[in-house]
């Protein structure tokens, strides 16, 4: 048990009044950066991060490019004024550098890399506040940039952590709930057919509790998927507004 455990249960509620099911708020702008390919930025509870795609363009060296497929490069960072934890903090540590593994790990498995032979594809994932479920919000961001820029997917990806609190499961962790939880695990899924993409564990869960978790991940995928898609709909039909008003 983690040492002065606060109680983050109290009455049947969370601290910030959410059930064990319910997401923190989510808010996603696609379309936000004029120098990329294509963005995102989300705010999901306490965390504002962005999301930028470069690409596809010329592999840098360019003996590191693959003839038969893309080249997929993540990047997660968090900025030093982001948390209190990474003040003054410059460079990837050594949670960045694990977290932009993994992320390139889940595109690399939806982008339709053939499509783009001997190319790279750059995605850089900046938290600009952080307050628990970065990597969950980061993909999700990501993953809109993504569609945004016109990279051919296999599938929209969505992401969200699901955490044990004492005997109760629990979803969408915030910073606290992340550092006192029993159990926490970030997951990314595609929706067509609930593919897992990532699934990482911190804790330990039993066999009920795990199909419970995952169950209650994909239905709040549903809302994720739901903004996501929200997200880029305003985009293109911005752009169809703007071409009536114009005459065209």
């Amino acid at each position: 048990m983690k040492a002065n455990k606060p109680e983050l249960i109290v009455d049947g509620k969370r601290l910030d009044g959410r059930g064990f099911g319910d997401l923190r708020s989510i808010k996603i702008t696609a379309n936000v950066l004029d120098n990329a390919d294509g963005s995102a930025y989300i705010e999901w509870g306490g965390n504002k991060i962005l999301a930028a795609v470069y690409g596809p363009k010329e592999v840098f060296p360019k003996h590191f490019a693959d003839p038969t497929k893309a080249r997929v490069k993540c990047r997660y960072s968090m900025a030093p004024f982001s948390s209190l934890e990474e003040h003054g903090r410059s460079g990837p540590n050594r949670r960045a550098i694990e977290i932009s593994k993994v992320t390139t790990n889940v595109f690399e498995n939806v982008i339709m890399l053939s499509e783009f032979p001997g190319s790279e594809i750059d995605v850089f994932i900046e938290v600009l506040q952080g307050d628990g479920g970065t990597r969950a919000a980061g993909i999700t961001a990501a993953s809109v940039a993504l569609a945004n820029a016109g990279i051919h997917m296999k599938d929209l990806v969505y992401a969200v952590s699901a955490g044990k609190i004492g005997e109760d499961i629990v979803i969408d962790l915030n910073k606290i709930e992340d550092n006192y939880s029993d159990c926490d695990m970030p997951m990314a899924i595609a929706p067509r057919n609930n593919d897992v993409l990532l699934l990482q564990m911190d804790g330990g869960l039993s066999k009920e509790d795990l199909k419970k978790a995952v169950s209650m991940v994909i239905e709040a995928g549903k809302k994720i998927s739901s903004v996501q898609k929200e997200a880029l709909k305003k985009v293109y039909t911005g752009i169809a507004e703007k071409y009536e008003s114009n005459g065209v």
